[in-house]
């Protein structure tokens, strides 16, 4: 099933389950009921930050893997478990109130959709989807039916990265013209397609881990449960991991939308895996907050974090291993990923900056504390008691811009136009990854 048709008859789906205007299935609860669609590594994070709530009783749990399922159900020992969540939507559609999806990057939209089409609220973590026709699907559907919804960029809701929008939006570096953001974090593969098969451990449902994606022999160590972010079938390397988290404070601040070209200079695809280093550039059109046009410039990859044009700090300081770089017309807003303090910098110098103007209270050092916030957003929201900041709506067009850069990378050193009204390259060749065929099973 090609994936376009599937998102038409979600859509369709849709159209038809629409609620009144102005409603809400959740409103007057008192409580809510979950469901965890994935429970290992970053789901078992995601499990105990939504748990950690007051009002939230972990309904369901789902995991293709026995072993990740057993240890969320002797935390949630009363939580219903399931190793497919089709059979868990469909079981429990009438005693669930939101799902929450923390599977590999080519899971999330098949999970979010079917979530989505029984009217359930969605805590989806980042990117957003796998494709770019899934995130406008979702963002649609998610409109259509007015559902609260989340992505997973925890530091959205952290203090440093809000005052860092405060600070933008300001004026405190005139407009910008220019973001340069960098990880060295090595989420590709540039060795060989591994030949054979392995046998599947008997704690894992592979089938169910595949999904939709096409069919292939398991190998140790290449797979589940740690290194599908490197392969081009399930994850979105290192641009869609820490680059989701590292470009949402300037894409927020900015009130950025897609861009209008791409181009990535990295190796030749191999069809397998990531390129292990890329340097992505994007040029965006103007916002009030920037000039004309926005250039971005993303480093990942072994030397991503060294210092260079725009980069170089006040005193010889190193840069940090991670982070962002806005500059603007009066200067540089540095942003080092995560937890520390946006620094001002004006003629080669820091600059104090004057944090209580913004009203944020003291600067918090707090993990534990902060890393709840996000969550718990969504989970206020889903009790009609606050308003999530990364909504469908806005985290599908920060995924379309993230997707754009990891396709640029199937086209090394070629410029990519693209049309957002029209959503396509004008490069017909690159249209075919936007898109990719749904495997029954």
């Amino acid at each position: 099933m090609k994936k376009r048709e599937f998102l038409k008859s979600s859509a369709a789906l849709s159209s038809m389950m629409l609620l009144p205007t102005g409603t809400w299935a959740l409103t007057g609860k008192k409580r809510l009921r979950t469901a965890h669609i994935g429970v290992g590594n970053m789901g078992k994070e995601d499990l105990m930050a939504i748990a950690s709530h007051p009002l939230v009783d972990v309904t369901a749990l789902c995991d293709v893997d026995a072993t990740h399922l057993a240890e969320a159900s002797f935390l949630h020992p009363e939580a219903k478990t399931f190793s497919d969540y089709r059979v868990l939507l469909k079981k429990m559609k009438r005693k669930i109130d939101a799902v929450i999806v923390s599977t590999p990057d080519h899971t999330h939209a098949p999970a979010a959709m079917l979530a989505m089409e029984m009217n359930k609220p969605v805590y989806c973590q980042k990117p957003l989807t796998h494709h770019v026709t899934e995130a406008r699907a979702m963002r649609k559907m998610a409109a259509e039916k007015q559902l609260v919804t989340q992505m997973g960029i925890q530091v959205h809701s952290f203090y440093d990265y809000k005052l860092a929008t405060l600070l933008i939006q300001s004026g405190i570096i005139g407009k910008v013209h220019t973001v340069r953001a960098w990880s060295p974090k090595n989420w590709g593969y540039d060795g060989e397609v591994p030949e054979g098969s392995d046998t599947v451990p008997e704690t894992l449902d592979w089938n169910l881990w595949l999904g939709t994606s096409a069919e292939r022999s398991y190998k140790n160590d290449f797979y589940h449960p740690g290194n599908w972010r490197k392969l081009v079938d399930y994850g979105c390397g290192t641009l869609g991991d820490m680059g989701v988290h590292i470009f949402d404070t300037p894409y927020n601040a900015l009130q950025l939308d897609v861009p209008k070209t791409v181009i990535n200079h990295c190796r030749n695809p191999n069809g397998f895996g990531y390129p292990e280093q890329n340097t992505v550039i994007y040029e965006f059109p103007g916002t009030k907050y920037t000039t004309d046009t926005l250039k971005w410039v993303w480093y990942d990859g072994a030397g991503a974090d060294q210092q260079r044009e725009d980069l170089n700090l006040p005193n010889g300081e190193e840069l940090h291993d991670q982070g962002a770089m806005f500059i603007g017309e009066k200067g540089r807003l540095y942003l080092p990923h995560f937890m520390k303090l946006p620094q001002l910098i004006v003629d080669g110098a820091y600059q104090d900056i004057d944090i209580a103007s913004f009203q944020l209270g003291a600067p918090v050092r707090d993990y534990a504390s902060e890393g709840k916030k996000h969550y718990h957003q969504f989970v206020d929201a889903c009790l009609g008691n606050a308003t999530c900041s990364a909504p469908f709506s806005y985290a599908a067009k920060l995924t379309e811009t993230i997707l754009l850069g990891v396709i640029a990378g199937r086209f090394p050193g070629q410029t990519l136009h693209w049309d957002s009204t029209a959503a396509k390259f004008a490069e017909t060749e690159a249209n075919r990854f936007l898109d990719a065929r749904y495997r029954e099973f």
